[in-house]
């Protein structure tokens, strides 16, 4: 009992997502039609995505940036740089696998330095910065992929679509970073080792090849929304067990079961005519709303997932899973995933990663809130 109680505590998604999955089959009886129903592209572009990053993580592809970090003389440069590598890198591995990247040298550096003070301001601003610099691109995170798959525009419209509210948010960011040291903007970082960037072993040069060619693939796949994408996911996986076997057992499993247990959920909500009456009523015109609330309860992923099929104006819907993190930890499980990592680190200090996540979070919220309305109404996707 203890060992399960612990798996709850540490993904509490996966026990709801199967919970609600359970008493929607009472709500619309489980039918043949259900399987079919489930976004299979969505979670086999999401296996390849999340099983090729664990290779990249394992052979330190990041190894010059986090080199480079170690090098920057003053802590208000070496902040930028450490946040606008998860602004930039969550538009391409995701944010949770940028966070997961960068957080953690982050800690080593400051702590390296004896800064430690800014440790949870900064990996906050990380934070936002993944949950914003994600929002650019379709496969900068799961909500992101999952309607960019479901709605029929071209990757270039999607980004057009997402570039004010990222240009904007961007230009926050740095006042924000910077007005952490209005008190010395040159304060000097002292760092003296940064050997936590890794090594990149010769005899591992084909590995980081193989993935750098894998990753290339997946992207080519989200992009081109081929049909072929089962076939993939097999080539994939088959590369992956040739490379490095271990990496296959790495993979976020539990983000899957969540993923298709909110499908099912979905689909059975949506057979139910009621139901689905009601919710195409209510969501239609207020998807940003709807959105950003309804994430605060279930995170931004399963709640893409439900209300996608009842929403007409999709852009207002992805501006609103895009924002909904910055309101609460629960509100994406990017935010969930930074917790973790700092609380690892320092136990007893939850309570002041919650104030000092909300005091940041909630000020940039109160920022692209509004302009994130008006777009997504003056602009529909």
């Amino acid at each position: 009992m203890k060992a399960v109680w612990n798996f709850i505590r540490k993904e509490p998604m996966l026990p709801v997502s199967a919970l609600a999955a359970l008493l929607s089959l009472f709500i619309t009886p489980p039918t043949p039609a259900l399987l079919s129903d489930i976004d299979w592209r969505t979670l086999a572009t999401l296996f390849m995505m999340l099983t090729v990053l664990e290779g990249f993580k394992k052979e330190n592809i990041f190894r010059p940036v986090l080199q480079l970090s170690g090098r920057i003389g003053t802590m208000a440069g070496l902040s930028l740089f450490l946040v606008f590598s998860v602004f930039f890198t969550s538009m391409f591995v995701t944010n949770d696998v940028s966070l997961i990247i960068f957080v953690p040298l982050t800690i080593i550096l400051f702590r390296a330095g004896d800064k430690e003070k800014f440790i949870l301001p900064v990996i906050t601003m990380e934070n936002i910065a993944a949950i914003r610099g994600s929002m650019l691109t379709p496969f900068g995170s799961p909500q992101n992929l999952f309607i960019y798959g479901r709605s029929g525009v071209s990757a270039l419209e999607f980004v057009g679509y997402m570039f004010p509210l990222w240009l904007l948010s961007g230009v926050l960011i740095v006042g924000f970073v910077l007005a952490l040291y209005w008190k010395d903007i040159r304060m000097k970082t002292d760092i003296q080792n940064t050997s936590c960037a890794g090594e990149w072993l010769p005899e591992r040069r084909a590995h980081r090849a193989a993935y750098a060619v894998m990753f290339l693939l997946v992207i080519a796949v989200i992009v081109s929304r081929t049909e072929y994408y089962l076939p993939v996911a097999a080539v994939v996986a088959g590369s992956v067990l040739i490379v490095d076997k271990t990496i296959l057992a790495k993979t976020d499993y539990v983000l899957l079961l969540t993923f298709g247990c909110f499908f099912v959920f979905s689909s059975s909500v949506a057979g139910n005519q009621e139901i689905a009456s009601f919710l195409r009523e209510a969501v239609r015109g207020h998807e940003y709303a709807w959105s950003i609330l309804l994430s605060q309860v279930i995170s931004n992923v399963p709640a893409a997932i439900v209300l996608y099929p009842f929403s007409e104006n999709t852009g207002a819907l992805l501006y609103g899973l895009d924002s909904a993190g910055l309101c609460s930890v629960i509100g994406s499980l990017a935010s969930v995933i930074n917790y973790r990592i700092y609380v690892r680190e320092y136990p007893g200090k939850s309570k002041q990663f919650f104030l000092v996540f909300t005091l940041l979070s909630l000020a940039f919220f109160a920022l692209v809130a509004v302009p994130g309305y008006f777009l997504s109404q003056q602009r529909v996707l």
